[in-house]
């Protein structure tokens, strides 16, 4: 009997059913047997276990902390050698997904970090790099170097094939006890209204996961890894697990991890849709039988979806064959390709669906940024601001549909401070005027006051009044 027919039936044992599921010959229905041998009652999940516990890590890391005192110039010039230091400790899980010491974590568990360990669950430690850091997704990739061969790794398994109910397993190091193992089922998929990352495409768990679980693996039953535990549901003031876990699927782990061990930057692919999701009142002004896919405003110039022939009031409904029940969806889809892989689309057109191809590329340095500082007496006088372009947008962690100037710096002190605008804010308007480039922005000091400036910071638009 192979591990994943173990593991079913230990679940039914566990969830108190004890019995296995059979089909009546004649009329198909369901009938329920007792387990026939003591064998049948004692199935287990250690050889599953047994296999993929040596793959994954405990991680610690450390953060020099200089004292209050630092803070003083004066101080620092004279006593920056001999001032104390204290070291900030935190923990988290990894998993080993290359034998060559490849290993893949959150990257909330190592961000800020000056020190990182790894420690094998045979005990073994080892100093870590950190090779990829993607605040987008919360992953890092870390190297280490363990002499004398390979190290135990989890394989990747193909996450668009899971199914709510499927049996998983949970294994981190919570609250530093050691190496922990949970069960649990997929409670749901495609979780994209879960702010925790840009990308926002989750699997929910029931599989106990607890705060050190963070970077820890999501397997199946098979002992593959089907995604990297990342944060829990948690009331105020709670501290454990409510059963509602979030895992970041194997697909986009694998698409962040591709090409680290080699040095490779990370470059996300471009579609070059600006589209929104379908709610209910729209699907019915659409026509739609119910509120899915992605409505298209439009499509950049030259980009792979106006190449592939995706036109203003598409819907966008599937890509690879797989539904895209929103804008979240989409986007995560896209990302979990890789630049020059082709990508198959069906769009919905005057009532008809239609079969498309897009080929990805890499996101076009178009407009040329043109970096400019804004000085003079006006308010956004101290401000950096450059234009937008795919490319400066993925390397600034926005949409990368997103057009217009972007401010990139802000001077401290300034009036553009003082306005409270931040780096990453989008300047749309200024009073009726659409702000599309830096020479706009250059010219603002030309209109008199008062100005109704409208930034955008996030998915929030905000109205910013200046007056006389």
């Amino acid at each position: 009997m192979n591990s994943s027919a173990r593991a079913i039936r230990v679940l039914i044992s566990v969830l108190g059913a004890v019995f296995a599921l059979g089909i009546a010959g004649d009329g198909g229905a369901q009938t329920r047997a007792v387990p026939q041998s003591r064998q049948d009652i004692q199935l287990s999940f250690a050889p599953v276990v047994r296999n993929a516990a040596p793959a994954v890590v405990n991680i610690y890391t450390g953060r020099n902390i200089s004292p209050w005192m630092m803070a003083d110039p004066s101080f620092r010039q004279f006593f920056a050698e001999q001032a104390p230091r204290r070291v900030q400790n935190s923990l988290g899980s990894g998993v080993i997904v290359d034998p060559a010491g490849i290993v893949v974590t959150n990257n909330h568990v190592i961000a800020r970090a000056d020190e990182i360990k790894v420690i094998l669950a045979d005990r073994r430690e080892f100093e870590a790099k950190v090779v990829r850091a993607d605040e987008r997704t919360d992953l890092a990739v870390l190297r280490i170097e363990a002499p004398g061969g390979k190290l135990p790794a989890l394989a990747f398994a193909d996450s668009d094939d899971i199914e709510v109910g499927d049996v998983v397993l949970a294994i981190g190091n919570p609250f530093g006890v050691g190496q922990t193992v949970t069960l649990g089922i997929v409670s749901a998929l495609a979780r994209t209204q879960v702010g925790i990352t840009d990308y926002r495409f989750f699997i929910q768990t029931d599989a106990a996961i607890n705060p050190g679980n963070s970077g820890g693996a999501l397997i199946g039953a098979d002992g593959r890894l089907i995604g990297i535990n990342t944060a829990i549901y948690n009331r105020e003031g709670g501290g454990g697990s409510l059963g509602i876990g979030f895992a970041i699927p194997s697909n986009m782990v694998r698409s962040v991890v591709s090409g680290a061990g080699a040095g490779q930057r990370l470059v996300r692919p471009w579609f070059g849709v600006n589209g929104e999701s379908i709610v209910a009142e729209r699907a019915v002004s659409l026509g739609l039988p119910r509120p899915s896919g992605v409505y298209v405003r439009d499509t950049q110039d030259g980009s792979p979806a106006e190449r592939a022939g995706i036109r203003r009031g598409d819907i966008i409904l599937q890509i690879d064959g797989r539904e895209v029940q929103d804008l979240e969806a989409l986007r995560f889809r896209i990302a979990t390709h890789a630049v020059g892989q082709g990508v198959s689309v069906v769009v919905l057109r005057d009532g008809r669906e239609r079969s498309l191809a897009a080929t990805l590329v890499a996101p076009p340095e178009t407009p040329a940024r043109d970096v400019t500082a804004l000085r003079g007496d006006q308010p956004l006088a101290g401000a950096v601001v450059a234009n937008l372009s795919p490319a400066l947008s993925d390397e600034l962690m926005l949409d990368t549909e997103a057009r217009g100037v972007v401010v990139v710096d802000v001077r401290r002190g300034s009036p553009a401070q003082r306005l409270g605008l931040q780096p990453g804010d989008v300047l749309m308007r200024l009073n009726d005027r659409e702000i599309k480039a830096t020479d706009d922005a250059r010219r603002v000091a030309s209109v008199p006051l008062p100005w109704r400036l409208q930034v955008r910071r996030g998915e929030r638009v905000i109205q910013i009044v200046v007056g006389r």
